[in-house]
């Protein structure tokens, strides 16, 4: 074995915790990286990504089967001009069941309230399996569908498996076992069963009504989309084809539902990527710089500059290529949950770990090891050899000095007094050590706050606050009919009223107008009552308080060219109805261009609208549930029912991303204690002598803990104070990008989420970093005898 083969063999095994520490700070660092790089990845275009794995529908149309045969479709929707693949045709209906969830359910979990409840009519298309040429589904939890009792609903219900459905309103009453959930990239309908299934669910002497599923050789454009729908209608039959759903709207409201949640993931992964490339590059050059005694001895024994530089990079490139390897398996099995949450926030499917990301986080990680070796090494290879032979053994002359009689007449234990001035005498490694600290505080603060601020975005643009909601008994999820229920008001309001609960209600009524100077039909939600405290955030001017006043989420304004103080012209069933914007609400239903109005306004230019639903506050200590089961008598009646509102019903998103942001941070902070660790073992190995002579002047075991701890407190405040700081100013920053890139401002509680008593927290979680990576050596050095710390060298 070469010279320099011996030197690297016994670096690494003679310093074998510095090569463990490397070893695991690397291989946190890669995976890190590596989950950190599929985040990024992921979120760019999740949609088209999916949408192209899964080979999603161009086009996805209903037929009725009274006017073509299946046999008929099949034939004649393939030959049409432009089109590339079909499938189906699928027996398709739609239909309203009534759902019971599983007994070990949580109650209010599922739709229409504890227990479940009837929901509004779903499309159920029965397919044999979950392959297709065109509009593959992804199974993403249970089972297909293989028998006439069993369902598949769509992924992002609230279904859980187990629940049954029955289907009132179709011949004997057929209950179906949810045995599976299944994502379709382009949304073509909310559950699947067997065809056979399907067809006893069509009501008697009804037609079968089929879906099929086409993809076009162009479909960029919406011109495109509707040529081939054309050239499909016209050789099967315009009057056969019952309706249609172009990909691009499916694709134009999921990137808009998903459109905050991409700057958030993005920014954890390039947060993940920044912090493990900082800190493993300062434990390296930590570990490096350490040597430069030993550089000395090489140097004195005949080895050139260039040869010590070759054998520190790859003394530090071994432990890094095995924590690289590690890092790599570590983060494809984390990728694994952590895609899941991911697919859940974006409604996708197959996301997985590309095989470039993993060589691509490899690649960097160990070109950092390199680099930071080479010019750690490097330094240290062009000293002298006796300045190199004195470095890390003897300090400065002075250095520390002034700070050593200062903390000599502090009122504190002889231990702790010595501990603090321990980096003046070091004050390199106390500004390595430093930057560990401060990286991880900038993690943790950076992340804490991205979370907060992504639970509050999610509250706003729910805007319901509401503890109880009352509608239609019929309205499903996302329905939206134009004009309200046919419920008396008067009676529903005076039934809530009654309620000695009841706190304070209003409801909402919704309609289509056309606002003068734009094109297209946008859409209104009219108030009667107070609706300020119902969720809405403003993020300038006020709530609307009297008839001809409208406030107005930012897309809108912009999209207008109007501002708060203008005045809109909306035009409602050939009625003009002037308004005044007074403030700007932040709200992304419907892409941001939804008015929201009083009521009276409609009533004075005697265009009255029924309110849909009801939104309800109950007074506090009051049972929610003994609450809705009471209203829901009473106005059961009138053809409503009661059901908890938005702050019952806990967000996957929310849940998702925190699990997220949770998970990265803990990555980070692991990296950064251990580039803490390297440092205090380092300290003390300079300092194993000078430990020997305390111990023989009587310093016991707990006291030689309190001095290394106390070490590490002045960098671990310093740094946790830099980090803290910079994790708000990294928010501050990239808060507002965030809600850019969306089209949206964000309101201050978006923005504003560190109070005085998170940030102390959030310092103190600093200097925890510090005291937790300062631990293991501080333990060490208290179980090393006296003796054999007297005649180290």
């Amino acid at each position: 074995m070469s010279g320099l083969g011996t030197v690297v063999r016994s670096g690494v095994g003679r310093r074998r915790v510095q090569t463990v520490v490397i070893t695991l700070s690397t291989m946190m660092a890669v995976t890190a990286t590596i989950l950190g790089g599929s985040l990024l990845v992921a979120s760019d275009d999740p949609f088209d990504d999916a949408f192209g794995r899964y080979d999603g529908a161009h086009l996805s149309a209903q037929f009725d089967g009274g006017a073509v045969s299946a046999a008929d479709l099949s034939a004649a929707g393939g030959s049409a001009d432009g089109v590339t693949a079909t499938a189906g045709p699928f027996p398709a209906v739609s239909i309203a069941p009534t759902i019971e969830l599983p007994a070990d359910e949580e109650p209010g979990e599922g739709p229409g309230g504890p227990g479940g409840g009837t929901t509004g009519p779903i499309t159920v298309v029965g397919r044999d399996d979950p392959g297709s040429d065109v509009d593959e589904l992804a199974l993403t939890e249970g089972e297909w569908a293989d028998t006439a009792d069993e369902i598949v609903v769509a992924a992002d219900r609230p279904e859980p498996l187990g629940t049954t459905l029955t289907f009132a309103d179709a011949p004997g009453s057929p209950t179906l076992t949810v045995v599976g959930k299944a994502r379709s990239a382009t949304r073509t309908a909310d559950a699947w069963t067997t065809p056979a299934a399907v067809e006893g669910l069509t009501a008697p002497g009804a037609s079968v009504a089929y879906q099929m599923l086409f993809r076009f050789a162009d479909a960029e454009t919406v011109a495109d989309v509707a040529a081939g729908r054309d050239a499909v209608a016209a050789v099967v039959g315009a009057d056969a084809m019952t309706g249609s759903q172009s990909w691009l709207a499916v694709r134009e409201d999921l990137t808009r539902e998903t459109a905050l949640f991409v700057p958030f993931l993005a920014a954890f992964g390039l947060i993940g990527l920044l912090m493990s490339v900082l800190i493993v590059g300062n434990v390296i050059a930590s570990a490096v710089g350490s040597g430069a005694r030993r550089i000395g001895i090489l140097k004195s024994l005949g080895f050139t500059p260039s040869q010590v530089v070759r054998a520190y990079v790859v003394q530090a490139l071994v432990p890094a290529a095995v924590g690289t390897v590690l890092g790599v398996v570590a983060g494809n099995l984390l990728a694994v949950p952590i895609l899941d949450q991911a697919e859940t926030a974006y409604g996708a499917s197959g996301l997985a770990v590309a095989w470039w990301v993993n060589v691509a986080a490899s690649a960097a990680i160990l070109l950092v090891v390199a680099v930071t070796a080479v010019a750690a090494a490097w330094r240290a290879g062009r000293l002298r050899t006796v300045d190199a032979l004195a470095v890390g053994r003897t300090p400065a002359a002075g250095r520390g000095l002034g700070a050593a009689r200062l903390a000599a007449r502090l009122p504190v234990p002889r231990p702790l007094s010595l501990g603090l001035v321990r980096p003046f005498a070091r004050p390199a490694r106390a500004v390595a050590m430093m930057a560990s600290v401060a990286f991880g505080a900038t993690a943790i603060t950076f992340t804490v706050g991205l979370g907060s601020s992504l639970s509050e975005v999610l509250a706003a643009t729910a805007n319901d606050s509401a503890d109880v909601r009352v509608q239609p008994v019929m309205a499903g999820p996302g329905t939206r009919p134009e004009g309200g229920a046919t419920a008396d008001h008067a009676a529903v309001a005076a039934v809530i009223e009654a309620q000695p609960e009841t706190e304070d209600f209003y409801s909402t009524a919704r309609a289509e107008v056309t606002v003068s100077g734009m094109t297209g039909a946008v859409e209104v939600e009219a108030f009667t009552g107070d609706a300020s405290w119902g969720g809405y955030e403003m993020i300038s001017g006020r709530w609307i308080e009297r008839a001809g006043e409208v406030v107005l989420p930012t897309p809108f304004l912009t999209a207008s060219g109007s501002a708060v103080g203008d005045t809109i012209t909306l035009n409602h069933e050939g009625v003009a109805i002037p308004v005044r914007i007074v403030g700007e609400v932040f709200d992304t239903t419907d892409g941001g261009k939804t008015v929201f109005i009083d009521a009276a306004t409609f009533a004075d230019a005697g265009r009255p609208l029924t309110p849909f639903d009801y939104h309800v506050a109950v007074a506090d200590g009051t049972d929610v549930g003994a609450y809705i089961d009471a209203l829901t008598a009473e106005v059961e009646p009138l053809g409503l029912a009661a059901m908890p509102g938005g702050e019952e019903q806990e967000s996957t998103v929310t849940a998702t991303l925190n699990a997220l942001a949770a998970m990265l941070s803990l990555l980070l902070v692991t990296v950064a204690v251990l580039g803490v660790l390297n440092g205090v073992l380092l300290d003390i190995r300079d300092r194993v002598r000078e430990l020997g002579i305390h111990k023989a002047l009587g310093m016991a075991p707990r006291q030689t803990i309190t001095l290394v701890l106390a070490s590490v407190l002045l960098p671990g405040v310093v740094g946790a104070a830099v980090g803290v700081a910079l994790g708000y100013a990294l928010h501050a920053v990239v808060m507002p990008a965030m809600g850019d890139s969306a089209g949206l401002r964000l309101p201050q509680i978006v923005t504003d989420v560190y109070g005085p008593g998170l940030l102390v927290l959030l310092g103190a979680a600093g200097v925890l970093v510090a005291i937790a990576g300062s631990l293991p050596p501080a333990g060490w050095a208290a179980r090393t005898r006296t003796a054999t710390a007297l005649r180290t060298e």
